[in-house]
């Protein structure tokens, strides 16, 4: 059940690993939706939804194209055409695009309306006007733009110009309030509490466990594989917290990529400007921390990054009527090409990152074909621990070299004790260049990965010295 137009939507016999792209062009022949890519990469498929959050709506655009039909249960959906008056009048988002002729042959132009839309509901509506950067940020998961990059941001830009287009929003909250929880036996588990997971995970290990589906989507679209029964722990309200600890902060797994990285930012600033090219909007509001370091693609950006940063994760299970629970470093969980070490019953609960100390440095850096929206060929992370030149601890995280994201062990090694000088950095280079085997592949030749890396680490310590800033069109 969901809310859309302000009705209530009840639909029976939906199987579990049927999408909302699906269902809505398909069951409620709602075509205004399009699908392009099927893989969340291109953003015709974007609509948007919200879920009441202390008392209001917290509206996300995503990708419905690889979000499970059944992950809205509970929530409101807006597609482009829910946007127009019962008068026919359009909405600012939409009036906006046609004002500033940001529309040419119309496919992809729905998905940038609901971007826009979501920005609207985030900013105008608050009170706010939208700058060039949010209009761009809005807009990173849209990719087809034959009218042109101007005429869309400017759109974004003048929204603030019509009379303000506000949602019912109490007798939205009320009608989301009505909606009854999933009931528990179902194909679909949607469980709210920690225990209830668990509970679930023992019962039904076989079955697929997702959070923002933004990676076991592809599953479906492109792999053409069948769910029988899916655990869904977005709804969790445990591991949707981050949590402040005198040593370290706990970001649970539910917590949507966007917010956790946002919590890592917070003590950690180098970190936004890394988070910003991980993926696009949709992505990082549908997909979660938890789920990207569960899944342990070799090239995952956020796991480079918390190894660099000694992160640990906690596995927890529901055995012998109590939970019970295991923590280990990151970079111990992986045991080959996405697979780890976790058993059946297991659920990656928490990621647990310690705090920064006053004499670190940490340099993060993606290298890949497009700045925004693509996958790295490689990433490099490093943390470093220093006293006047000399380096008490250096922690590296490396993706997009081996089977799994690692550890650089040997350049830290050849790193720890040495001072931070152009001699130590040219013979680290050297070992970090031979300490991986990474494949040629179509993102890049092994050669190339080698060359990359060791340059990497000179940019890094370029930087550390402020002899130059890193920017993210250098690192494209």
């Amino acid at each position: 059940m969901f809310v859309r137009r302000g009705e209530t939507l009840a639909l029976n016999n939906v199987p579990p690993d049927r999408t909302l792209l699906d269902l809505l062009r398909e069951d409620l022949r709602s075509c205004d939706t399009k699908e392009g890519c099927a893989a969340g990469d291109c953003g015709a498929c974007t609509v948007v939804v919200a879920e009441a959050s202390e008392g209001r709506l917290s509206y996300r655009a995503i990708n419905s194209c690889i979000r499970p039909a059944h992950s809205v249960h509970g929530l409101a959906v807006w597609t482009a055409g829910d946007l127009a008056t019962t008068a026919g009048d359009l909405h600012p988002a939409q009036q906006a695009m046609v004002d500033h002729h940001g529309s040419q042959c119309g496919f992809c132009t729905p998905g940038f309306v609901m971007s826009l839309f979501g920005l609207y509901q985030d900013s105008v509506c608050q009170g706010q006007t939208v700058n060039r950067e949010q209009a761009q940020h809005a807009l990173s998961g849209n990719l087809c733009r034959c009218t042109g990059y101007r005429p869309i941001v400017q759109a974004a830009c003048h929204m603030g110009d019509y009379p303000v287009q506000r949602v019912d929003e109490p007798a939205l909250l009320q009608a989301l309030a009505d909606i009854e929880p999933r009931k528990p036996h179902s194909d679909y588990v949607l469980p709210e509490r920690l225990e209830d997971l668990l509970r679930a995970r023992s019962q039904s290990p076989q079955a697929t466990l997702i959070a923002g589906a933004t990676d076991a989507g592809l599953t479906l679209t492109q792999g053409r594989q069948r769910w029988q029964q899916v655990i869904d722990l977005s709804r969790v309200d445990e591991l949707r917290q981050v949590e402040d600890y005198p040593r370290h902060i706990a970001i649970g797994a539910a917590v949507n990529l966007q917010h956790a990285f946002e919590a890592l930012a917070q003590e950690r600033p180098h970190v936004q400007a890394f988070a910003d090219r991980f993926a696009g909007w949709p992505i990082r509001q549908s997909g979660t921390l938890g789920g990207n370091v569960a899944n342990g693609s070799p090239i995952g950006d956020s796991m480079p990054l918390l190894i660099a940063l000694g992160a640990h994760v906690v596995l927890m299970a529901w055995r012998r009527h109590r939970i019970v629970h295991r923590e280990l470093p990151l970079e111990n969980l992986y045991t080959g090409y996405r697979q780890n070490l976790m058993a059946p019953d297991e659920v990656l609960c928490w990621i647990k990152v310690p705090r920064p100390t006053p004499h670190e440095w940490l340099g993060a850096y993606k290298v890949s074909k497009r700045v925004e929206d693509d996958i790295s060929a490689i990433c490099l992370v490093v943390q470093l621990q220093r006293q006047g030149q000399r380096i008490t601890q250096a922690s590296i995280g490396v993706g997009g070299v081996a089977a799994t994201p690692v550890r650089a062990v040997r350049t830290e090694a050849a790193l720890l004790g040495q001072r931070w000088t152009p001699d130590t950095v040219q013979k680290a280079q050297a070992v970090l260049r031979q300490e991986f085997d990474p494949i040629s592949d179509m993102r890049a030749s092994s050669a190339y990965r080698r060359e990359v890396l060791g340059n990497l680490l000179q940019r890094a310590w370029l930087e550390s010295t402020g002899q130059t800033e890193i920017r993210l069109e250098d690192l494209a």
